[in-house]
């Protein structure tokens, strides 16, 4: 990735962009990408924002969420000195995993631009913008839709096979040694068509999103497997044409993907991953009911 200073910041840039992102941005894009007002589907908190953003090159049309990251740690901005061949920002350790996901044969939605601003008054800065998955719902909405669109029997066998999908891309993560740490169904995305018409085979017809926070690492293993499958389960609560039978179908293919090789007892893990999902939908409710966090 280039570096490229900014002129009477004191700053530099760490910047990737696709090839056709400035046919789009325009040529000046890197002096506004933290200024830019983007007000559709806009949501802010914590020194940080997420919105989507529709940019146009004549009649071409491109569409992504630009996520920015305006304040972060000082020990981040510090370590970005000591150690400046390393990511130090959400949004340039998003990227890397993004690409390290894509090569895991995960499908993820393509990074149109990334950049992590370094020095200058503003401190440690980030952005990554992601092209839209259009035509592409997530499954939080899909599956009540499908619900509606297809008969009982063709949504239970809709169901068992997408799940069967889902199971496989998280043991493909947790086989690796990754761990996506916000495995709920709204960061798995499926193709709207395919609500009303199931493809013959879902492999490689689900996408995930969303791996600011995805772990690598070997220790622990166990741990953070329960946690995402704990996530998992937590997700399908409240969620129309969703039932105990249905979360069966979650935990199952990723137990036979698991095989009897793997050192840590299912039923250990079965059991760690429900209590995670029960330990979440009861603080769920604590602070819908108005108590502590």
């Amino acid at each position: 990735m280039p570096t490229q200073p900014t002129a009477a910041s004191g700053a530099s840039w760490i910047v990737h962009t696709a090839e056709d992102w400035e046919r789009f941005a325009g040529p000046n894009w890197l002096s506004d990408i933290m200024t830019l007002s983007v007000t559709d589907r806009f949501h802010a908190k914590q020194g940080r924002s997420i919105g989507r953003w529709t940019l146009h090159n004549g009649s071409e049309i491109k569409t992504v969420y630009l996520k920015r990251h305006f304040v972060l740690p000082n020990h981040h901005a510090r370590g970005a000195k000591l150690m400046p061949g390393r990511a130090w920002s959400p949004g340039l350790q998003e990227y890397e995993h993004l690409h390290w996901a894509k090569q895991a044969g995960i499908p993820v939605p393509k990074v149109a631009a990334v950049g992590e601003r370094r020095g200058g008054p503003e401190g440690l800065q980030s952005f990554l913008a992601v092209e839209e998955l259009a035509g592409m719902s997530a499954l939080h909405e899909a599956i009540p839709a499908a619900a509606r669109l297809l008969d009982a029997k063709s949504f239970a066998d809709w169901k068992r096979t997408l799940f069967a999908e889902v199971a496989r891309l998280t043991w493909e993560l947790h086989r690796r040694g990754a761990y996506h740490q916000d495995l709920y169904l709204c960061h798995f995305y499926i193709r709207d068509a395919d609500c009303e018409r199931p493809p013959t085979n879902w492999l490689n017809n689900v996408a995930m999103i969303d791996f600011h926070r995805m772990k690598r690492t070997r220790l622990l293993g166990a741990w953070y497997q329960a946690k995402d499958l704990g996530q998992l389960l937590f997700s399908t609560e409240g969620v129309v044409g969703l039932g105990d039978d249905d979360r069966r179908m979650l935990l199952d293919p990723y137990r036979d993907h698991r095989g009897r090789n793997d050192t840590q007892p299912w039923c250990w893990l079965e059991a760690a991953a429900k209590k995670r999902a029960a330990t979440n939908l009861a603080t769920q409710r604590r602070r819908a009911n108005g108590g502590a966090k």
